[in-house]
């Protein structure tokens, strides 16, 4: 994501190119589908426009704007382009901006002639705007809002930058273009600088081939769009200036149990306590639901067992309200745009149907399903996020494709560690946005695969698709799916839910302030052993290596993980983070200090691993300590239900039975 500014653009009276980012597509190689991907790449491109002009400026939807001579509906119907934003895709709404205004154009290039190395013009009335889409040398990796878990409003950001130039890199200073309101987001205007910056490393230099980035207390930022501009300078002492447009909300991490109000003797099972209480002892405060008769209505029980609105929303003023903010995860209701049910959505179709939330308060979600194509969707939404299950479920890639296995192909399954690949995949196309994952959990509704009896996962294979996303950092997890008649058909998900879902919430701190740093996927006798992933952040790293010596099972048709063995993790951090104090293992059970050696590069940790190890590298004594505090609360959180359907049969049974009375 490359920001260029001033240098070799031509300018007008009315507008100026400020800079550019220049997002590249990725497609991976570890997935194996049907029919070849396409591997001729583009790029998601944001035009950062300023107004230059002394008299306040309007441009219709019917501004005669070009690029390489054709306008942007031209080159969606030629298939050049997937989406855009211009002025034209705004019918009936002129885009109006006053002097030393701001506004941000995105178009998502479909192929290689609209990506890296390529050029073009862009043509205003008034002017043409000449750019280059080079390859980008530094970027903004994540931009993150934080704040008060119960206040909707951030107070602060928190941003990354990558540094693959020849030299350091020194940040300076950020600053913020905001609207004037909601309703006019697309005119950003310009905030004051912020130069205290918490900087990581604390001298604000980042060096070459490192990442980096600074901590912000901005004060409360209004719920809508926002420009970041990141002011930084090269080994020349050159100025350089790094941009990122998106929409300002508060990360939290979200846990979701999916479609969960089923119904249940003529009411919602969200209506049924123990039902609740099952949900909330997993740590689920998120669910796919808009208002609900006799439990969102139910002020009571609502405020007993909160879960947070994951729908349409719709109307806005029921939702977009002071009072209904802290309820809302995101806007979610065109299901998976990419299937569109036997037709493919077109990515400017969805675009049109998220248009409307722009100018509201709402966080608005894609789903993505398939990454041979979901580059065409990059960009689209506020959070992206994706579903895909690695044993017995409907799936987009070709399970009977993989040969990891000595050649043994299967059908009831697939290499759990392509979480990974997807995870990275759509991180990468969407950045600095974060992304979230639908993982596989409890459901009743799947058919047999491949000879496979079980139709969900077994606890290991649910965790191992959960760390396989975490280990790339996603900021919030979906279980799909903890209705009712699922928990009461695969029980014994419930405790390993659970324990998944406390060990999330001891480290969503790291993983809402952090980056994803370092990943290698290492073999030994050429056969995949383990994938090592470095989350890091100005709090620390969270370490992880997670097990790929797992084989399919011929007879019971399920993976197996053998028992734990010994392995030594070299991990890679960086240069901020490599005078470490103290390195604690992470698990539902406790957490501990381990043995480690200092590197050059990082750290080394050696011992008997399981098939996922988790460890928090810190620069200060006491993160043991901490750490372990907060997992006691979480296990008194669970206990303080009095109900416990995944280890006491007599509370599972309470749950059949008011199923089945």
């Amino acid at each position: 994501m490359l920001c260029l500014l001033g240098a070799g653009f031509a300018q007008s009276a009315a507008l100026d190119l400020a800079g550019l980012t220049l997002t590249p597509h990725v497609q991976s190689t570890e997935l194996r589908y049907r029919r070849e991907p396409d591997f001729s790449l583009g790029a998601r491109v944001e035009l950062f426009l300023r107004h230059a002009g002394r008299e306040e400026l309007r441009l219709s939807p019917d501004a005669a704007i070009r690029l390489r001579g054709k306008s942007p509906e031209a080159l969606l119907a030629a298939g050049e382009w997937t989406w855009h934003d211009f002025p034209s895709a705004w019918t009936n709404q002129p885009l109006v901006l006053p002097p030393g205004a701001l506004t941000v154009w995105t178009f998502n290039g479909k192929r290689a002639p609209w990506g890296v190395g390529t050029s073009a013009t862009l043509a205003v009335p008034g002017a043409e705007l000449k750019f280059d889409l080079a390859e980008p040398r530094t970027w903004l990796s994540a931009v993150t809002f934080l704040g008060d878990p119960t206040n909707p409003v951030p107070d602060a950001l928190i941003f990354h930058v990558v540094n693959r130039t020849a030299g350091p890199l020194r940040v300076e200073a950020c600053r913020l273009w905001l609207p004037e309101n909601n309703v006019s987001w697309r005119a950003l205007r310009p905030q004051a600088w912020f130069t205290n910056l918490n900087t990581f490393p604390a001298d604000a230099v980042i060096p070459a081939g490192e990442r980096g980035g600074a901590r912000i207390q901005t004060g409360p930022l209004p719920l809508t769009y926002t420009a970041v501009e990141v002011r930084v300078r090269d080994a020349a002492n050159e100025p350089l200036t790094l941009w990122a447009h998106l929409r300002i909300k508060r990360e939290v991490f979200d846990i979701s149990g999916g479609w969960v109000s089923g119904d249940v003797r003529g009411r919602s099972s969200l209506t049924f306590e123990p039902f609740l209480k099952t949900l909330r002892r997993m740590h689920v405060n998120t669910a796919h639901i808009g208002p609900v008769g006799g439990y969102t209505d139910n002020p009571e029980l609502y405020a007993e067992y909160p879960l947070k609105y994951f729908n349409r929303l719709t109307p806005f003023e029921q939702f977009d309200r002071e009072d209904v903010l802290p309820r809302i995860h995101a806007v979610e209701f065109l299901g998976e745009p990419q299937y569109g049910g036997g037709r493919p959505v077109p990515p400017q179709e969805v675009w049109q149907a998220l248009a409307p939330y722009a100018a509201t308060r709402l966080p608005t979600t894609v789903t993505h399903s398939e990454e041979r194509i979901w580059r065409d969707y990059a960009g689209l939404s506020d959070y992206p996020h994706y579903d895909a299950y690695r044993v017995s479920a409907p799936a987009a890639d070709a399970w009977a494709r993989y040969d990891r296995w000595d050649g043994q192909t299967i059908r009831w399954g697939a290499p759990l560690e392509t979480i990974g690949d997807l995870t990275i995949s759509l991180r990468e196309l969407n950045r600095p946005r974060p992304v979230a994952y639908w993982s596989q959990g409890a459901h009743h509704g799947w058919d047999r695969y491949g000879g496979r009896a079980r139709t969900s996962p077994t606890p290991e294979e649910l965790r191992a698709q959960a760390y396989h996303a975490l280990a790339h950092r996603v900021t919030s997890l979906y279980w799909f799916n903890l209705s009712w008649k699922s928990l009461l058909k695969f029980p014994d998900l419930i405790e390993p839910i659970t324990r998944v879902g406390r060990e999330m919430r001891v480290l969503e701190d790291y993983y809402l302030e952090g980056d994803a740093y370092h990943f290698e996927r290492r073999r030994r006798e050429g056969k995949p052993d383990w994938d090592v992933a470095v989350i890091t952040g100005p709090r620390g790293a969270v370490c992880f290596a997670l097990d790929l010596a797992y084989s399919p099972d011929a007879r019971e048709r399920v993976f197996k993980f053998g028992p734990p063995r010994q392995a030594t993790f070299a991990f890679p951090l960086p240069a901020y983070l490599r005078d470490a104090l103290e390195v604690v293992r992470v698990e539902a059970e406790g957490v501990r200090p381990v043995n480690f050696t200092t590197t050059a590069a990082g750290i080394e940790v050696s011992g008997r691993s399981g098939p996922e190890n988790v460890f928090v590298v810190s620069l200060r004594a006491g993160v043991a300590a901490e750490l372990q505090a907060r997992l006691r609360e979480l296990v008194a959180y669970e206990n303080s239900f009095g109900f416990d359907p995944g280890n006491q049969p007599e509370d599972l049974e309470q749950l059949q039975r008011l199923l089945n009375p």
